[in-house]
């Protein structure tokens, strides 16, 4: 992957990240495939919420993706 696409999803993380970390969570860019599937770990309390799946879905996802079209799917490698 370019180091250009890696720029602009740490980018669109550093967005969502902040409300992750009020609630004691965060989120680390582990990879991006060549199908531009994005793949993360949910950190700190993220791990054991009960909300992580809406966390993934409306939160992390929605946000890459607004910010990346081109991305397909953002999975959790937790």
């Amino acid at each position: 992957m370019s180091s250009e696409l890696i720029d602009k999803i740490q980018t669109a993380l550093n967005s969502i990240r902040p409300f992750l970390v009020a609630d004691g969570g965060d989120v680390e860019l582990v990879n991006v495939t060549d199908d531009m599937e994005v793949q993360i770990k949910l950190l700190g309390n993220c791990c054991n919420c009960g909300m992580k799946m809406m966390t993934m879905k409306a939160g992390i996802e929605e946000g890459l993706r607004n910010a990346i079209p081109q991305i397909k799917k953002v999975t959790s490698i937790n």
